[in-house]
């Protein structure tokens, strides 16, 4: 009881940690509009080179490593695509029918927090995992998340605003998604192996949807930029958000000593029972062997 007591703590305590990190994003609430304004375009700019890092180097490589059959992850990658593409027609169509001239958001604000909200989920279901894999283990899972959180929140706060989201608004839904975090680790402790078959196939839909929001909604944003300076700047903030996420892959897996890694000790430990086994065959194959040998010789 105490066992579970731990990993419940554990993984709901980190969890929150990582869902409080949300409120980065208070650190751009003092700016003055004019020059939020020019950081929320730079952070833009970061925002897809992240999208685009953390779909190519660690959701999709994980989906590889997790799931034998790669035509699958083909088509939960599209599918992600595509269902993004379907909630972003809904959400069209409700604004149209909803037609205002107040202030309106744009629906690429909403497809961040869908596409935000999986991802959290997911870092909330390799956390709880880790916990229950071992307390070590859990702590090292929720640095790494923690790590290439801090970035994300404040980019993906930087795409609220630019979608036109009131500051107040934007820190509140991008908390709200961040939560999705804790709902996560409260399924896998729940739901316990089969949280393994669940976060196996979230990833590449997960992946889809980034990339539908970076290349298709973020992107086309850049280009209403035609500045030669500003188009620079856009450059270097797609590749800083890159090169981070690259960095951080380097020292992050989504395996982190859960299922996945005993089912290879599992294997190991199967491969070197029939090893064993073998070897114990062929002993008694030999003494058998010896066996008649010998009472050949006595016969003769």
């Amino acid at each position: 009881m105490d066992s579970m007591e731990n990993i419940w703590l554990g993984a709901i305590g980190s969890t929150l940690l990582v869902s409080i990190l949300s409120f980065s994003g208070i650190l751009l609430l003092a700016m003055r509009a004019k020059k939020l304004e020019r950081i929320v375009f730079i952070l833009v700019s970061f925002a897809i080179g992240a999208l685009f890092g953390n779909t190519f180097f660690m959701l999709i490589p994980e989906s590889f490593a997790l799931i034998e059959n790669t035509r699958l992850i083909g088509i939960l990658i599209v599918s992600g695509l595509v269902v993004m593409f379907i909630l972003e027609k809904m959400i069209h169509w409700h604004h149209c029918h909803n037609v205002s001239h107040k202030h309106e958001t744009a629906p690429l604000g909403y497809i961040s927090l869908v596409t935000d909200s999986l991802h959290n989920f997911t870092d909330g279901v390799l956390i709880a995992a880790a916990w229950m894999a071992s307390p070590g283990v859990g702590i090292a899972t929720t640095i790494a998340v923690i790590l290439h959180e801090i970035p994300q929140e404040i980019s993906d706060f930087g795409v609220l605003l630019h979608a036109g989201f009131s500051r107040k608004k934007a820190l509140f839904l991008n908390f709200i998604a961040a939560c999705a975090a804790i709902l996560g680790a409260v399924v896998t402790i729940l739901l316990g192996n089969l949280s393994e078959m669940l976060i196996t196939y979230i990833l590449p839909f997960a992946a889809g949807g980034f990339i539908y929001l970076a290349g298709s909604d973020l992107i086309p944003e850049l280009h209403r930029e035609s500045s030669a300076r500003k188009s620079w700047i856009q450059l270097s903030a797609i590749l800083a958000g890159i090169v981070l996420m690259f960095f951080i892959s380097l020292n992050h897996s989504h395996d982190h000593g859960d299922g996945h890694n005993h089912g290879t000790e599992i294997h190991n430990h199967d491969h070197s029972s029939h090893e064993h086994e073998a070897d114990e065959h062929g002993h008694d194959e030999h003494n058998h062997d010896g066996h008649n040998h010998d009472q050949e010789d006595h016969n003769h």
